[in-house]
């Protein structure tokens, strides 16, 4: 096999095209499906986000069935996540990413260089393929409008949200599940993938296409209540973080390609504001009703 430069056609016809678009926090993103209904039907979760057509977009996703060559690809991060894993580097010179499940390269997406027009090759895995590049793009697009794609789990309380932050495997679903058992009034807005925007000093989360293991794809959006990075402890025990701290409990959980300087430099100024205007508190916990109390009552004014 070989990698032919021309054949990423960053410029196709898009009049021939069938494209769909999606609204998600604001911002409007294309999927060109070129006649492919079965793309659609596969990709119901986002459904509550299809939009009006427009020409004011974040980035537009053509979908195509060719084969290029890995010829002069360069690795930049290798990220693995539970039998997932996302390979970022260059291609011919573009930004591109391999997503893979388990052993098995599931698509190939090659993107312009300001990431608004961009192919993405699918081969095993079609869906998964097809969803990574989705939200990969996503995240790359916004992350200069004060916009962050995070990993975090969402709950929403008397029409505020509160996010639970921290690494693979802490508890975040679990601590949204004990507040929906114990805290009554609770419902679940994003168990994975939630959206949050800064826009005249507020901060506001929405649910968005992607949720992880768990089904919750609602078009919601609520304003952020406080954002909560949990640690596994033996006990229960919250505290409210400012300034430097609050900013560190945050990063680690906001996507985004921080070794591109301009990538990094929006997601700073994101990272910065929200540590001025949200409040964040770190709170070490057990899987218990008490933990989700302990929370509620420190958090919920």
């Amino acid at each position: 096999m070989y990698y032919r430069r021309e054949s990423l056609n960053f410029a196709p016809n898009f009049k021939k095209m069938k494209d769909i678009y999606y609204k998600v926090a604001g911002h409007v993103f294309a999927l060109c499906t070129d006649g492919q209904e079965s793309v659609v039907c596969d990709l119901r979760q986002y459904e509550p986000f299809v939009t009006e057509p427009t020409e004011q977009l974040i980035f537009r996703l053509r979908i195509s069935d060719e084969k290029p060559l890995m010829v002069g690809f360069q690795e930049e991060v290798n990220q693995e996540d539970e039998g997932q894993s996302i390979v970022a580097g260059t291609l011919a010179g573009h930004p591109c990413f391999e997503f893979w499940l388990g052993k098995v390269r599931s698509a190939l997406l090659v993107v312009a260089d300001d990431y608004r027009d961009c192919v993405v090759y699918v081969e095993a895995n079609r869906m998964f393929g097809i969803n990574n590049a989705l939200m990969v793009l996503y995240a790359l697009s916004t992350a200069d409008k004060q916009t962050a794609l995070f990993h975090s789990s969402v709950v929403s309380y008397e029409g505020k949200a509160y996010m639970f932050l921290g690494r693979s495997g802490t508890g975040k679903s679990t601590h949204s599940g004990l507040w929906l058992k114990y805290i009554e009034g609770t419902q679940l807005v994003n168990d994975d993938n939630p959206v949050v925007r800064v826009e005249d000093g507020k901060v506001t989360v929405y649910g968005s296409p992607w949720s992880g293991k768990t089904p919750c794809y609602r078009n919601v959006s609520y304003p952020v209540g406080a954002i909560v990075r949990l640690s596994q402890a033996p006990h229960n025990e919250i505290r409210r973080l400012k300034g430097v701290a609050a900013y560190a409990a945050l990063v680690p959980s906001i996507s985004g390609k921080r070794w591109d300087k301009h990538q990094a430099e929006g997601l700073h100024e994101t990272e910065n504001l929200l540590a001025q205007y949200a409040r964040v508190f770190h709170l070490d916990c057990l899987p218990d009703e008490d933990a989700a109390r302990v929370c509620f009552g420190a958090v919920v004014e």
